[in-house]
């Protein structure tokens, strides 16, 4: 078994990529382990959303599971072999800062990462889920943020993302009581922006909106607004303004403006 700090010839079986259109769909494919996360999905994952980073065919990802639920979170046969449980703290820290990698390609790449959810999302699951850009659940998933209940905390950018998204007191409350909620509770915490009769569908619904935007502004507005998160206002703006000029004199502001005069729909190229 490939564990988290070896991707030499991990099983890339478990994770299937299909191009529709513009959109990249990953699929996580470890339906008999309810898509419980190890280190062949987990640099599964990172891989395929590495290969399209900087292609510009590509303006959108869809990431999803296979089976009964999205994922029930590590696999904790996997998290064992890494020798996690008796390794010194620099190991322990460099485990994690193997597996903190995986998440981070979602949230740096300049294009929009979409989650679809259904079933269930537990513990690392949910932590990488909070990396992506939007996260659409299906009616009658829960979600959870476990590890609490097994005597760590979440690792994954979990405690970071999480407080982030929902604020410190909701977060306190999942991470600390690690109990499930429902798509619903979830959604009225903005930690789903939707909740969809197929979670699949609602995602590239968004995903072809999204993919009708020019793509190079849809992915500056993304970093900006991940860089902008600790800045005051006027830093933040100060960055804008910066990210702005690099757009100015695209092609494609000129072909947005120019549709808009003429009244019809853009075309964009990503140039």
């Amino acid at each position: 078994m490939t564990n988290f700090l070896s991707d030499k010839d991990y099983d890339r079986s478990k994770i299937t990529t299909e191009r529709r259109g513009p959109t990249l769909i990953i699929t996580l494919c470890r339906p008999d382990k309810r898509n419980a996360l190890d280190g062949n999905m987990m640099f599964g994952i990172r891989d395929a959303v590495d290969s399209v980073y900087t292609d510009p065919d590509v303006r959108s990802i869809v990431i999803k599971g296979e089976g009964k639920g999205f994922s029930a979170g590590v696999d904790f046969a996997a998290l064992a072999g890494t020798g996690l449980l008796d390794a010194t703290p620099p190991v322990a820290r460099k485990i994690i800062r193997v597996m903190q990698d995986v998440v981070n390609v979602i949230y740096d790449i300049e294009k929009p990462v979409i989650f679809a959810v259904h079933g269930f999302c537990f513990g690392m699951a949910t932590e990488l889920i909070l990396a992506g850009d939007f996260r659409i659940a299906q009616v009658g998933t829960k979600i959870a943020i476990q590890e609490t209940a097994i005597g760590f905390i979440p690792d994954v950018g979990g405690t970071a993302r999480l407080t982030k998204l929902i604020g410190p007191i909701k977060a306190k409350e999942l991470i600390m009581t690690a109990k499930i909620i429902e798509a619903e509770e979830a959604h009225s915490i903005q930690l789903f922006n939707e909740v969809v009769d197929d979670a699949f569908v609602g995602a590239m619904a968004l995903a072809d909106t999204l993919n009708k935007n020019a793509p190079l502004a849809v992915g500056l507005a993304k970093r900006v607004i991940n860089l902008g998160q600790p800045l005051d206002v006027r830093s933040f703006m100060d960055m804008e303004g910066v990210a702005q000029t690099s757009l100015t004199r695209t092609e494609d502001v000129r072909e947005g403006l120019m549709a808009k005069m003429e009244r019809r729909d853009a075309k964009f190229t990503g140039k």
